[in-house]
């Protein structure tokens, strides 16, 4: 397409949303790669909440959470999602939506040993999602999963990693007078290849 150069040039999408995110690295002051991940519970009603996507890969988007979480159920349940990335830094953001696969084998139990080590045991000691009773509960729970874990727990086998395949991704930029840029990239299924479209603002 004649008129996508700059910042939206490129034949790969998964490459253009690395090279914006190295960019909100250097600018954003929290968090770059948060973002906003929304699913639908059995009803059809939609949920979204902040996450941190963790890896852009050749032809995925991977974050990490608790299987039994209210996300993770959603997941599972529907098998798809849709997220935006936002940087107000940049005046950009990117839009995505998809079907989902669960990551829960090597790669997994890599990132989980990366974490820290109240975070790994945080992991283990909260019910995501699920009602609790108080703090006070909470920060015990953590002391016997410290007692019962030690100081190099494993990977909980209800705490794992969601793979996002995008059918759609849409990258925007901010514009004078609200023209803004925007580019669409789908296609019906993973296997095939990108259409991309410019779309009005």
């Amino acid at each position: 397409m004649s008129d996508r150069e700059g910042i939206f040039s490129g034949d790969d999408p998964f490459e253009i949303a690395r090279r914006w995110l190295a960019e909100a690295e250097g600018s954003e002051p929290n968090d770059p790669n948060a973002i906003a991940l929304a699913t639908v519970d059995p009803a059809g009603l939609p949920n979204v909440r902040m996450v941190l996507l963790k890896e852009i890969e050749d032809a995925a988007f991977v974050f990490y959470t608790n299987y039994e979480s209210a996300k993770g159920q959603e997941l599972a349940a529907s098998g798809k999602v849709a997220f935006v990335m936002h940087w107000k830094s940049l005046r950009r953001q990117i839009r995505v939506r998809g079907v989902v696969s669960r990551e829960d084998g090597p790669q997994a139990d890599a990132y989980f040993r990366s974490r820290s080590l109240k975070s790994r045991l945080g992991a283990w000691a909260s019910a995501q999602s699920r009602p609790l009773s108080s703090r006070a509960a909470l920060v015990a729970d953590v002391a016997k999963v410290t007692a019962a874990k030690g100081i190099d727990p494993d990977r909980p086998p209800f705490w794992g990693g969601f793979r996002i395949l995008p059918l759609e991704i849409e990258f925007w930029a901010d514009g004078s007078f609200r023209l803004h840029d925007r580019f669409r990239w789908t296609r019906d299924s993973t296997r095939e290849a990108w259409k991309i479209a410019r779309l009005n603002p």
